[in-house]
């Protein structure tokens, strides 16, 4: 039965799958999977329409992970929701794993592969289209970065998207204001996203990326919406969330967790 996972998945419990992976992956990136938690546990919760026992049931909700180094965020929810089991986690980015360090296709759960920037928007909206076109009524909904923005494929993937009114089409931005060399607001700055997604057509929400309720309020306003526009949702986050030490410090980007550190992760989340 298509329908979404109802029970509570809860945030921290998705940061310390995330944390478990990362030790044992040694280096590997975190702190942009910690941003994208409380999004992926409100979608996977009470919106997206899929069936664990079919996962390849031809009318389930497409999710694309676009930043595809975020990955980890979204194995541990696959985990929660009883689509991978425990034992991918643990040996996540070792030699033989199926977990790799980027959101691939071949793994249970997983739509779309990530890792090359720009690419998963554009594919969403291939996507969308084709659903469009034979006339069904599921929803794609398509995950990016902010510093991903950057890339020139995405802005012709929103100018094709309101060209072809995909109004099935639910992007969501991980505003955390960071990419990997630094803010995104000095190295190429698209601030303002509102004002930008509605100039190209999109019907926009802006909400605090961390708040459960501003999410599913946001969100419900997208799936009920009359308008025959693409919809976007610019989720306000913080890069490293949850753990005080990572949160606004690009050092987490990508890096790595000594026993110690592990351990104060682990007493601040719980």
């Amino acid at each position: 039965m298509l329908k979404p996972y109802s029970k509570e998945i809860n945030p921290n419990n998705l940061r310390k799958n995330i944390l478990n992976m990362a030790k044992v992956g040694n280096s590997v990136h975190i702190a942009c999977a910690f941003s994208i938690v409380e999004i992926l546990s409100v979608l996977y919760q009470n919106f997206i329409n899929i069936d664990p026992s079919n996962l390849k049931n031809t009318n389930r909700d497409l999710f694309c992970l676009s930043k595809g180094h975020g990955v980890m965020a979204l194995y541990s929810c696959l985990y929660e929701i009883g689509i991978l089991p425990e034992e991918y986690l643990n040996k996540y980015f070792q030699d033989g794993s199926k977990l790799k360090g980027l959101s691939d296709a071949n793994i249970p759960g997983i739509e779309v592969s990530g890792g090359s920037l720009g690419h998963g928007i554009t594919v969403s909206v291939g996507l969308a289209l084709a659903a469009k076109l034979k006339n069904k009524s599921n929803k794609i909904y398509c995950l990016i970065g902010d510093g991903e923005m950057n890339e020139g494929s995405v802005w012709e993937a929103l100018l094709f998207s309101k060209h072809w009114n995909l109004d099935n089409l639910i992007l969501i931005v991980d505003a955390n204001q960071y990419q990997a060399m630094g803010l995104c607001s000095e190295i190429l700055d698209c601030e303002p996203f509102y004002n930008k997604f509605e100039a190209f057509g999109f019907e926009t929400w802006e909400c605090d990326g961390h708040s459960v309720l501003e999410l599913n309020r946001v969100f419900n306003q997208a799936l009920i919406s009359k308008h025959e526009k693409p919809k976007v949702v610019i989720a306000r986050t913080v890069k490293g969330k949850g753990v005080s030490f990572m949160e606004n410090n690009n050092a987490w980007h990508y890096s790595r967790l000594n026993n110690e550190l592990f351990q104060k992760c682990l007493e601040e989340l719980s």
